[in-house]
């Protein structure tokens, strides 16, 4: 309690009341719940209370998957600090990086891996990572995992699961693949679900503008210009690049993010966005998945 306190963390979220007792109790836990819901916690919590120290390196007792880099950064910067406070080890593992470097990080103690299902698989390929060990696995952001396509490889990873005891998975949806992924690897599982506070597509003011195409970055411009946070999404990588160096042209501070970039550039923006010192950021849209930042204009 006292690592949470620090970071004024005294009250549960909702999804935090509703599933932290069933999964100290070892039970299964199906949570629907959105980003942003408080739902680290709520599998994170009981994961660090049921994990025991004394991981073997390159075992993990516990395991979570996440579908992006930039989730698997948020989820460990979440749970570091009260995993340190029961002496547990949590280390991030994602594409976008030297797998090196990753590899040396195996070769000492790490409790709770956070993982992308594609670099999980490859580091267990090169027999840097066993997964004999792991107990406890968490799906998160499951109907984004499926959206990316995803889900053979998380069924691959869950297939070589051998000692596994409980799993915990969280969504914002559970029908089509989820549902199945559900059905077919979660042992009578406790069900919770959370209805969203925040705003939703359906309670936004949308407005479609029809602009010349000549004029489309200079109406960009002129939105950015007028609000402190601006997401815009674009279809290719190499659109995101062009059209930051012409909002730049109009005076625009932009930056991009999408999955060419180094992780180093990606993190960079996304903070400097988050932290309201970027007025427009420009994304792909799969290079935006999991990530939240309050308050878009």
């Amino acid at each position: 309690m006292a690592a949470l306190a620090v970071h004024d963390i005294t009250e549960p979220f909702p999804i935090q009341e509703l599933t932290i007792r069933d999964a100290l109790d070892g039970a299964d836990v199906c949570g629907k719940a959105a980003t942003g819901s408080g739902k680290t916690l709520a599998f994170g919590l009981p994961m660090l209370q049921r994990t025991e120290r004394g991981s073997a390196p390159g075992r993990p007792r516990a395991l979570v998957l996440v579908p992006t880099r930039e989730l698997a950064r948020q989820v460990v910067d979440v749970l570091v600090p009260p995993a340190k406070a029961v002496g547990l080890h949590v280390a991030p593992f994602y594409g976008g990086t030297p797998i090196e470097r990753q590899e040396r990080a195996l070769r000492r103690v790490v409790d709770v891996a956070v993982a992308t299902p594609g670099r999980l698989i490859d580091l267990a390929a090169r027999k840097t990572i066993a997964l004999g060990d792991v107990e406890m696995l968490v799906i998160d952001e499951a109907d984004r995992m499926a959206d990316m396509g995803f889900m053979p490889q998380v069924e691959r990873i869950l297939r070589q699961l051998d000692n596994r005891r409980q799993t915990l998975l969280f969504s914002a949806t559970l029908d089509r693949d989820v549902d199945v992924l559900v059905r077919r690897y979660l042992h009578e599982p406790v069900h919770h679900e959370v209805a969203s506070t925040r705003v939703t597509v359906h309670e936004m003011t949308h407005r479609f503008l029809a602009v010349h195409k000549l004029d489309r970055v200079k109406v960009a411009a002129a939105i950015g210009r007028e609000s402190s946070r601006t997401l815009v999404f674009v279809r290719t990588k190499r659109g995101a690049d062009r059209l930051v160096d012409q909002l730049r042209r109009e005076g625009i501070r932009a930056a991009a993010i999408h999955g060419d970039l180094r992780q180093t550039a990606r993190e960079r923006a996304l903070g400097e966005f988050s932290a309201g010192k970027l007025p427009v950021l420009v994304a792909t849209d799969v290079a935006a998945r999991g990530i939240h930042v309050d308050d878009v204009d």
